[in-house]
């Protein structure tokens, strides 16, 4: 497959404003844009509707254009383009790659306790394939949500972020089928991201590290789409006062863009790079793009 020219985005979810740990993701991506001479878009990933806050996303575009990050392009909401998740679910379903889940939390809960299996604190549950068509599917049940149908033969996936190295997980054992529906009716993240990227012609993924685990998903969902897969990089994690990833979900406070370029130089130094405090802000991302220090790289071909 012949190299495309570069295509980048930033995705914030408008559950409330950028935070610190928002803004190093957004610089990075932006930054890893301009080296590969490339496009930058930002796509609102707003499909958890209820946790979005109104006005939240014409506040972030604010917080980007106050820190010189502006989309090539107009902004994208996923919001906006459930019949594009419909359509995919709809190849998945035809393909015997999804199938409808009765399952609650407690279900999955009570089935993983009578195995003889448990899980860590905070970690997910391993879903046991309870409603698997092979299974015996439904058996009386209503469908709540679509899971995708993780083929063990093929569930150990092996990738290469461009920050991170070597990477493998086995989505059978260590996620198992995966939502794409919820049971509340909205599409599931892994979906839309993976929908999003290959209609927007996104070649290179740049994101914040706690996103990483989510990444052999993305390439299952590809590969079962036969859709191509991006060149990933992760991103260092700023860490909140309690040793967690920073969060809006444990308090992060919202960017103080009073001085742009003082949260931005904060952003550059957990990315690695020089403070540049006397500079203009023109003058201190170019530097910065000139500094950054993970040069072109290619995407992965569809294997």
């Amino acid at each position: 497959m012949g190299a495309s020219p570069y295509r980048g985005r930033f995705a914030p979810s408008p559950t409330g404003p950028l935070h610190a740990g928002s803004l190093v993701a957004a610089l990075a991506s932006w930054l890893d844009a301009r080296v590969h001479r490339g496009r930058w878009t930002v796509r609102m990933e707003d499909v958890d509707t209820p946790r979005c806050v109104p006005g939240a996303d014409a506040f972030i575009l604010q917080q980007l254009a106050r820190c010189g990050l502006i989309s090539d392009e107009p902004v994208l909401w996923q919001s906006q383009r459930g019949a594009l998740y419909q359509q995919a679910l709809d190849a998945l379903i035809r393909n015997g790659r999804a199938y409808p889940c009765g399952c609650s939390r407690k279900d999955i809960e009570t089935a993983l306790h009578n195995q003889g299996l448990s899980r860590e604190r905070h970690q997910a549950a391993v879903y046991p394939g309870t409603c698997r068509p092979e299974r015996g599917g439904l058996q009386g049940k209503a469908a709540r949500a679509w899971r995708f149908a993780v083929d063990p033969s093929t569930a150990e996936v092996h990738w290469t972020d461009r920050r991170l190295g070597p990477q493998e997980q086995n989505v059978a054992t260590e996620v198992g089928d995966f939502v794409l529906k919820r049971a509340d009716g909205l599409w599931a993240y892994q979906l839309a991201v993976v929908v999003d990227d290959a209609a927007q012609g996104i070649t290179h993924v740049v994101r914040g590290e706690d996103l990483s685990d989510n990444t052999p998903r993305h390439i299952l969902l590809q590969r079962a789409l036969d859709l191509p897969t991006p060149a990933y990089l992760h991103t260092p994690l700023v860490l909140g006062a309690n040793g967690e990833k920073l969060s809006k979900q444990n308090g992060a406070q919202a960017l103080d863009l009073a001085d742009p370029l003082s949260a931005l130089n904060q952003a550059a130094a957990c990315l690695g790079l020089p403070s540049t405090t006397p500079h203009s802000l023109p003058e201190t991302l170019a530097l910065w793009t000139r500094a950054w220090p993970y040069r072109p790289a290619v995407r992965q071909p569809l294997r």
